[in-house]
């Protein structure tokens, strides 16, 4: 609230690990809050704490087709659009659909953030700066991607959202903020999205062999979906002149098989790990240059990788143990 206007705000993907989370720290601000979700890839269970709510609403729609008139008739203070396959393995099982989420998605929304006044915050990632031959990647830096590979779907995709963000700034057609998020994880990571957080304690935890992809040699930089969430949300409500895109996440490098250790070190796991070749395209260094995000908003990580995976452990842990529950209670119900 500010001023004692309660923002009325709309977050597109909201169903998703980012926005379910997003959705709640805009709740806990004191907005109202819309959320829109197709739930391809978002999970009602996400939204667990948030129904019922006065203030909360749910709207079940894909961002590709024209938006349900009922958003046209409200009168939103704030527009964030995540709604997008993020992990390879989803957006690369319906590519299609994937590069018109971006695009299609984007230009319904900022017309929508057009119509209304509404200022936009789009989510970008950092594969719009590819395999980068550049470290760490500065905002500047124009990446290195392959416009026609297998990823092509998503970080295109990416692409061209920032540039309609951005040309509809420019026109005088909507204010815009973009972000950059870079690796981020936390409770409600999905375990079969095939990221690599949540990929390595899923296999740890149920003794699995653990993948490493590649020879674990490459570098990762891990947010804590907290400190993430508080980037997108200082960024929304910069009252500066237009920043261009801004980079949101942990300026701390780590590679892939020194996660893998960190994480058999906390759970006790006696996973094996095994290598599998790296997938095409993968890119072998990925580290944000912050300074951008920490001059205009202030804004830097808080949350120590231990910390954060402690958290994430736990939160896979206790889904675990409501599954063997849930079969539990279904084995004997089936057996009276």
């Amino acid at each position: 609230m500010k001023n004692g206007h309660r923002k009325t705000v709309l977050v597109a993907g909201g169903a998703g690990f980012l926005g379910s989370h997003l959705c709640e720290r805009l709740m806990s601000d004191g907005a109202r809050v819309v959320c829109l979700d197709n739930f391809q890839t978002g999970r009602r269970e996400n939204l667990r704490r948030l129904e019922g709510r006065e203030g909360f609403e749910l709207v079940t729609a894909d961002v590709v087709d024209p938006l349900p008139p009922k958003l046209a008739k409200m009168r939103f203070d704030r527009i964030y659009n995540l709604a997008c396959a993020a992990s390879p393995p989803l957006y690369q099982a319906d590519p299609e659909h994937t590069l018109l989420t971006s695009v299609l998605g984007t230009q319904h929304l900022l017309k929508l953030a057009e119509e209304c006044g509404a200022r936009f915050l789009q989510a970008s990632t950092s594969e719009v700066y590819g395999d980068p031959d550049s470290h760490p990647q500065l905002e500047s830096y124009w990446g290195n991607v392959n416009c026609t590979g297998p990823r092509a779907c998503y970080d295109e995709g990416k692409r061209a959202a920032e540039t309609l963000c951005f040309d509809y700034d420019r026109l005088g057609r909507a204010e815009v903020r973009v972000v950059r998020i870079f690796n981020t994880y936390g409770p409600r990571l999905d375990a079969s999205d095939g990221r690599v957080v949540s990929n390595v304690v899923s296999q740890a935890l149920a003794g699995e062999d653990i993948t490493i992809y590649g020879d674990g040699s490459q570098t990762r930089s891990f947010c804590y979906v907290d400190d993430e969430i508080d980037g997108l949300v200082r960024l929304m409500e910069y009252d500066g002149p237009q920043p261009g895109p801004v980079n949101i996440g942990n300026p701390s490098e780590r590679t892939i098989r020194e996660l893998v250790d960190l994480v058999l070190a906390m759970t006790g796991s006696s996973s094996e790990i095994v290598f599998h070749p790296l997938p095409t395209d993968d890119p072998k260094r990925r580290r944000p240059d912050i300074a951008k995000a920490d001059r205009l908003l202030g804004w830097r990580p808080t949350t120590p990788l231990e910390m954060g995976l402690r958290a994430t452990i736990a939160w896979f842990e206790g889904r675990d143990g409501e599954r063997r529950s849930r079969d539990e209670s279904a084995r004997l119900t089936a057996a009276e």
